[in-house]
């Protein structure tokens, strides 16, 4: 043996850094013993071992699961069988499976197990848990869509040992079923595009008795099949071992997107490479423990509250969507894994050269993922889309496309924990018009309640409610305050008292009041599987019950994941007991929406005969919340990296059916320095759910509080929200009839430009052209932004012309300034009048603004109600397409007439079109000086003054007409 050789004094000094380093884990504060990895979640761990078995195995590797081709029946577009898995031991279960075509295009499959369908299983530790597979996921998802294709049909071309479906617009999509071993191969136009169980990972865990084994002996696989233990508490899983597997492979797609929440970039990363060192595995970035921009860890779906939750990272937050799509040049296709349990998925890419099986020469990888839940059925639709709106349109049809909301929901939101008085409350809102910013809402943190008793008001603090809300409507501003699902456990409290004799509450897995830590200390949760919780819930919200809550109050849910302090990953038990007797491992991740849909509910109609659209917002989440709520990304940071990571995480949402969402301005935790919380504002007001938000430890940071010049530069940044609110209103409702997003990532719009599918910096607002890259970086006073085709792009304040197809582009970005592009061929509606609140906008003039586009044309759209009640679905409302073509600008209707439209357009006779600004027309126009304009087809026209306008070398000229004065809801022409 070699003796070492003694360290030099720099060789100590370097080993001294590394320990350091090894032990101190700079800037990061999530308490990761609070969560759990792969490796301590029994299922999770199980799932990886398969795959891990399936790849050691190769091609020698068949999946245990096979068609019985003797069960196979096909009828209106819906094929039915039983799968057989064959055990280890050679035992045979039988597992029913159903596949329908639906009318959307969609396809769906099933699973289950047919021992537990039929409840023919035993329950361990006398439990009353649900013997059966959890299968009312749907309930609260689903709400169309579900059209069974009769028009799919047997391909005649079917081969022995497969069964191929036909289905899809024009037969374009078609299905081949394998039966053995069972896997489903789904086709476009004769091309492969989503596989399932390519790789055999299909795994359902069928119901077996417990073996008692002898101290000792028992296999180190059931170590986790019978219960499990963390962080102090014990999960006794009467059921046994239950997750479901299964693989999707998306062959030719290197880019995959979706399954939101997570800290991390749009395009989403692999999960599985191998580990560095311990020590290197610390000192480094987490997320590159799989090599350089990757994780070891899978996504994680598990509705948690993460306090300070890190950046670039898999790690589970609030909210779940089960939603991945696929991308490549002029490809999306998309899968949704409806399971309501914890989830995770593993992502891995591999090169396309490498299979030889593989049909696509379009991208150099085929995305490889695996998902896995630990209870529940196989629940899995699958969208061939082409196209991104495609997807959209077809997942929306399925769980609803994304609420149209009162229009003060848009705007501008202030909110800290906590606005400490109803005067300080009536302080902030003077301060506000004082300095001349607008804003809509202020919202009320825990305490504002009467100790932490939700419907209640501290009788010290807010003694007089109703005159706080009576002062914030005389601008038409709104109130929102906190309501959680934890009830406090006091006898004198009468939610407390009528939550336990009405029998509303989530039991233990003892069938008694389930007793956890929340806020008011000792809590009860209400239990929203209970359809008789819906009425009591309605109850608490009506003014008479809820005293001092008057019209303008809306409501947030909060903790609602559901967040108990000390529980195990700081929620509930997986073992505790729901209506219907539902374990609440089955039903977690759907558990927040629940509530959120009982508070919709009871918002409606709190006074008989008022009927207005609710405002919600909701930390925890599912697929279909976006019917009913606003979310935001939960606790972030005051750091530019939280700035920075809120854009990627808000367009995840927007592309996964929830658009309606937001970042904390400001970050909720610590305190932003004034060049931070400047770029932070400049950065909110591309939020489609645009708050500023802060913990109760901060220093107060109301835009009017900070000094000069940011002050300034903050409030012109609000005005400018609130000019472009006709537009934002009008990509809301195209969001509430197709599922498009609201604000749309660079692969959206240009989904044949490679080098755009992984930006996640940089954003559209709707169909407006309108294309922002706000800073996200200390010390940034230019910036890069990528344009994909050869339009022109203008600076929309000054005008200055970028063009150049596949570039970055270098832009100004001063402190002062947004860096905020217009692509040539649009028009732009907004309002150029600053006021006090949105409200007060709604008899404004319009300003449009036009752009052209290389063949001298231009278009857009605008859409306007009350912005308040339902009306518009009976016809109240504006909807107008605007073209400019052969120099002729025109306003034509989109929309249907109803029993309310006339009333509506009356009302409506006033507002006109005030100013319209042509940027870069044609030269000739510097010799006129007027325009005709000719409404609702009028044979004479009038006369407005065109004004032309030249500048300097790289800015384009514009023109201006001066009061056209044409009515907003009216048919019209204006000829230049």
């Amino acid at each position: 043996m070699a003796r070492s050789r003694p360290m030099s004094p720099w060789t100590l000094f370097l080993s001294f850094v590394v320990l350091i380093a090894c032990i101190v884990v700079p800037g990061v504060t999530v308490k990761h013993e609070n969560f759990k990895t792969c490796q301590q979640s029994g299922f999770c761990k199980r799932n990886r071992a398969l795959a891990d078995n399936a790849s050691a195995q190769g091609a020698s590797w068949s999946s245990p699961y096979e068609l019985d081709p003797a069960t196979i029946h096909f009828k209106d577009g819906q094929l039915n069988g039983i799968l057989i898995k064959t055990t280890s031991t050679h035992e045979k279960i039988r597992m029913p499976v159903t596949v329908s075509f639906l009318e959307s295009g969609a396809a769906r499959i099933i699973v289950d197990e047919e021992k537990r369908l039929k409840g023919d299983i035993e329950v361990r530790h006398d439990s009353k848990a649900n013997k059966k597979r959890y299968d009312e996921t749907e309930k609260w998802v689903i709400v169309g869509g579900l059209e069974v294709s009769k028009s799919a049909k047997l391909n005649a071309q079917t081969e022995t040992g497969f069964t191929n479906i036909l289905y899809g617009p024009e037969d374009k999509f078609q299905a081949i079923i394998r039966h053995a071993p069972f896997e489903v191969e789904f086709q476009r136009d004769g091309e492969t595009h989503v596989q399932i169980n390519h790789q055999g990972l299909l795994n359902m865990e069928h119901w077996r008795p417990k073996v008692e084994h002898k101290e000792g002996e028992s296999p180190e696989e059931e170590g986790t099949w019978w219960e499990e233990s963390f962080g102090g508490n014990t999960d006794s899983k009467p059921r046994g071992p239950e997750s479901v597997g299964l693989d999707v492979t998306f062959p030719g797609y290197n880019h995959v997107f979706g399954i939101p929440e997570h800290a991390d970039s749009l395009s989403l990363r692999e999960t599985r490479l191998d580990p560095l060192p311990p020590c290197a595995c610390i000192v480094a970035n987490h997320d590159n423990r799989g090599g350089p921009g990757n994780h070891e860890q899978p996504y994680r779906l598990y509705n948690s509250d993460v306090f300070e939750y890190e950046l670039n990272s898999p790690m589970t937050l609030y909210g779940a969507i089960p939603f991945m799509q696929a991308h490549r040049k002029d490809s999306t296709v998309g899968v949704f894994w409806l399971n309501a349990a914890e989830t995770w998925i593993d992502i891995v890419k591999e090169a396309a050269n490498s299979n030889p099986l593989s049909m696509s020469a379009h991208s150099k990888s085929n995305t490889k993922t695996h998902w896995f839940s630990e209870a529940g059925r196989i629940d899995l639709f699958v969208f061939l889309g082409p196209t991104p709106q495609d997807i959209s349109k077809t997942y929306g049809q399925l769980t609803g496309y994304t609420q149209l909301p009162q229009h003060f929901a848009i705007a501008y939101h202030q909110c800290r924990w906590n606005y400490v008085t109803d005067e300080d409350v009536k302080e902030v809102d003077a301060k506000f018009d004082k300095y001349q910013i607008p804003y809509d809402v202020i919202w009320l943190d825990l305490e504002y309640t009467d100790d932490r008793k939700y419907f209640t008001w501290d009788p010290l603090t807010f003694p007089n409610p109703k005159g706080m809300q009576e002062k914030l409507d005389e601008s038409e501003r709104k109130l929102v305050v906190l309501i959680d699902p934890h009830i406090k456990n006091k006898d004198d409290y009468f939610v407390s008292q009528e939550l336990k004799s009405k029998n509303l509450a989530v039991l233990n897995k003892d069938g008694e009041i389930y007793d956890g830590w929340c806020w008011p200390g000792s809590s009860n949760w209400v239990d929203c599987f209970n359809p008789a919780s819906f009425p009591w819930w309605n109850s608490l919200h009506k003014f008479d019950r809820f005293k001092g809550s008057l019209s303008n109050l809306f409501i947030w849910n909060d903790m609602n994941e559901p967040s108990v302090f000390n529980g195990p990953e700081t929620t509930m038990p997986k073992d505790n007991l729901h209506f219907g007797n539902w374990e609440h491992r089955d039903i977690h991740n759907v558990n927040g929406i629940t509530l959120v849909n009982a508070t919709y509910q009871a918002m409606l109609e709190r006074k008989k005969g008022e009927v207005r659209r609710p405002f919600i917002l909701t930390r925890s989440y599912y697929a279909g919340a976006q019917r009913m709520s606003a979310m935001w990304t939960g606790d972030n940071q005051a750091t530019w990296d939280h700035l920075g990571a809120s854009l990627p995480m808000v367009l995840t949402n927007g592309i996964a059916g929830f658009p309606f969402a937001g970042a904390d301005v400001g970050g909720f935790f610590h305190n932003p320095d004034k060049d931070l919380l400047t770029r932070w504002y400049q950065a909110g007001i591309w939020y489609p759910f645009f708050r500023a938000h802060a913990h109760i430890d901060t220093r107060r940071r109301e835009p009017y509080l900070i000094s000069e010049p940011h002050r300034t530069i903050i409030s012109q940044a609000i005005r400018l929200r609130y000019q472009l609110l006709p537009a934002w209103y009008t990509a809301f409702h195209e969001a509430s009839v197709n599922g498009t997003p609201i604000v749309r990532p660079q692969y959206y719009v240009f989904p044949e430009n490679e080098a755009g599918f992984a930006i996640d910096d940089q954003l559209y607002l709707g169909a407006t052209g309108l294309l922002a890259k706000p800073v996200v970086t200390e010390n940034t006073f230019t910036t890069t932004i990528y344009i994909a085709d050869d339009e022109k792009y203008y600076d929309y304040f000054d005008f200055t012309v970028y063009q150049g197809a596949g570039k970055r582009h270098t832009v100004p970005a001063p402190e002062d300034k947004i860096p905020l592009l217009i692509q040539g061929g649009h028009i732009v509606p907004r309002r150029d009048r600053p006021r006090r609140s949105s409200a007060l906008m709604r008899w404004d003039p319009y300003t449009l603004i036009l752009t052209l586009n290389k063949k001298g044309e231009a278009e857009g759209s605008l859409y306007v109600d009350d912005g308040e009640t339902f009306d518009y679905e009976r016809g109240a409302y504006i909807h107008r397409q605007f073209q400019y073509r052969d120099s002729v600008l025109s306003s034509e209707n989109l929309g249907t007439k109803g029993a309310k439209t006339a009333e509506y357009l009356k009302t409506m006779a006033g507002v006109t079109v005030e100013r319209v600004v042509i940027i870069d027309p044609p030269k000739e126009w510097k010799d006129k000086s007027t325009v005709v304009i000719i409404e609702d087809g009028a044979k004479t026209g009038s006369i407005a003054v065109l004004e032309y306008y030249e500048q300097e070398s790289g800015k384009a000229p514009y023109a201006v007409v001066k009061s056209p004065n044409v009515g907003i809801g009216k048919t019209w022409r204006i000829e230049f």
